[in-house]
């Protein structure tokens, strides 16, 4: 019995997650309207972000909800129970920093990488209001401004070497600011 679980949570583990390696996946909460996957990251620790250190002096941990991609009509929400590690080494000047897990999440983001990759093809498609209710459609709730900026933050996208316009408003070109044209002499 023990081990039918065992096979099943692996298989989850693969369905869910096939690309990111030193996941667990926990028990899966399946309701009518939101399924809520409890997960942890396996590795013994990680880098520090600031000097490179690599620590496994565990600090604490705390619960992160990122937002995934929608399966079967329903809102994916992790349940990620992420470690604080203390860096070891003393001269850095971050003292204690949060493990991420690469592929899964980014510091301060409230979506995983799926779901930002998702959004920011949505958006590129299709703009930001249009984006925002195929968003909707989708079962993802997102503003037109988070599909827009979505957007401004994805990697580029064409072949290697091409320069991306830096972001920002696009240059607003009026009737006042043209150059007024030269008199023409015959």
């Amino acid at each position: 019995m023990f081990r039918a679980v065992e096979e099943v949570l692996l298989r989850l583990k693969e369905l869910l997650f096939p690309s990111i390696a030193d996941v667990a996946v926990l028990p899966v909460d399946v309701n009518t309207a939101i399924v809520r996957v409890d997960a942890q990251c396996t590795a013994d620790g990680a880098v520090c972000p600031v000097c490179g250190t690599w620590s496994n002096r565990f600090h604490g941990s705390y619960l992160r909800f990122p937002a995934d991609v929608p399966s079967g009509g329903r809102r994916v929400v992790l349940q990620l129970r992420v470690r604080r590690f203390t860096c070891e080494n003393p001269g850095c000047a971050r003292c204690t920093f949060v493990e991420q897990i690469r592929g899964l999440s980014r510091r301060h983001s409230q979506r995983t990488e799926r779901l930002r990759s998702t959004l920011a093809s949505v958006g590129l498609a299709l703009a930001g209001r249009a984006g925002a209710r195929i968003a909707s459609v989708l079962g993802v709730s997102v503003s037109r401004s988070t599909v827009l900026r979505l957007v401004v933050t994805a990697p580029a996208t064409g072949p290697p070497g091409t320069p991306r316009p830096p972001p920002g408003p696009p240059p607003s070109e009026t009737w006042r600011d043209r150059p007024t044209p030269s008199p023409v002499c015959r």
